[in-house]
């Protein structure tokens, strides 16, 4: 048994996530004169919610759960639990002492002991799944029947995790991943008739639906039904999507992402994908690059989204603001670092000639 590559880059990429979403929004430090630590021995707070005792121990659960299966099967068992918890409590205590020099966050030894909680349950559910999943299991079964082998794939694997992942910010077109203009500038500008944003919102999300599964294509397994495994991520995208709506938003919206632009780049995207699917390796990666980058260069044009305006005016991010800054972090980023990964599998020798 080899340890899995893919759930330890699962796990480095979750750890990231987790300092982000610690340090939002990352601006104002400033020296409160206190020690960092000193919040461990501050009696605990004296307001409480249910919200954020949930989201303290629900953050860190996937942290346990990805470190056991980070370590197996080198450290399995009591030694898997103990180096989880420890490293969780280690990270979650630097994060809280990091919070004291952000005059927007406040540091508390409660949201310490459930995140290191959290760390428990993550890790004692991946302690019992651990094998299941990386030894002989149907997830591992998959993995290696549908994927090409080896860590090109497996990186590939965590983009389309995050791609998956990006689905849940409310805000962006449908796919329309690479919106810079929320990061350096407030949204804004002129009005434009509704007919021009369903065509942006239209071409966009069929490019990127196409560039996506172009990469999927280039690291499945010779032989592979390309065509349904590319419906069935699209399946889970436009599920996730549905989700983000019902809980971010409000449950009347659960469609509004279904917009006249999204339902026809829907169409035109899939049909172009099972048309583009038929080109060689090195034509797919081309033609996969090219898109993304057209498709990030209209959403950083792209006026703002008429049929969702009332629905947007309404969201109110309020307790899911860290949330909501790390989901357009990775919306803002992923294009590049998949046009970045790209550029590296065109590079590198093909296993099989065009």
């Amino acid at each position: 048994m080899r340890a899995s590559p893919l759930a330890r880059s699962l796990f480095a990429v979750y750890v990231l996530l987790v300092v982000y979403a610690s340090l939002y929004p990352l601006s104002g430090w400033s020296d409160q004169g206190l020690s960092a630590f000193a919040y461990l021995a501050a009696p605990p707070p004296r307001y409480v919610t249910a919200f954020d005792v949930v989201a303290n121990l629900v953050g860190y659960l996937p942290y346990g759960f990805f470190c056991v299966l980070a370590l197996y099967p080198r450290v399995r068992g009591r030694c898997a639990l103990a180096a989880a918890a420890l490293s969780g409590a280690a990270l979650s205590m630097v994060m809280e002492a990091a919070q004291s020099f952000l005059p927007t966050r406040v540091p508390s030894n409660l949201d310490v002991a459930c995140n290191v909680a959290g760390t428990l349950v993550g890790a004692a559910l991946g302690m019992r799944l651990a094998a299941w999943l990386l030894d002989e299991g149907p997830l591992k079964r998959l993995r290696e029947r549908a994927f090409l082998p080896g860590h090109p794939a497996d990186l590939g694997l965590v983009l389309l995790a995050l791609w998956l992942f990006t689905q849940l910010n409310p805000a962006m077109l449908l796919f329309g991943a690479g919106d810079l203009r929320g990061l350096v500038s407030a949204p804004g500008g002129a009005s434009h008739p509704a007919a021009l944003f369903i065509s942006i919102e239209a071409l966009t999300t069929a490019a990127n639906l196409i560039a996506v599964a172009l990469l999927t294509s280039v690291i499945a397994a010779p032989g592979q039904r390309i065509r349904l495994i590319v419906v069935a991520l699209l399946v889970c995208a436009l599920a996730v999507r549905t989700v983000a709506f019902a809980i971010l938003v409000r449950a009347e919206h659960v469609l509004d992402w279904l917009t006249p632009g999204a339902a026809q780049g829907l169409a035109f995207g899939l049909i172009g994908a099972f048309a583009a699917l038929s080109l060689p390796r090195t034509g797919r990666l081309v033609l996969a690059a090219v898109l993304l980058m057209a498709a990030t260069v209209l959403v950083n044009l792209a006026p703002s989204n008429p049929y969702l305006a009332v629905t947007l005016g309404e969201w109110q991010p309020g307790r899911f603001l860290n949330f909501n800054g790390l989901t357009r972090l990775v919306t803002s980023a992923w294009p590049f670092v998949a046009l970045a990964y790209l550029i590296w599998l065109a590079a590198r020798r093909p296993r099989e000639a065009d």
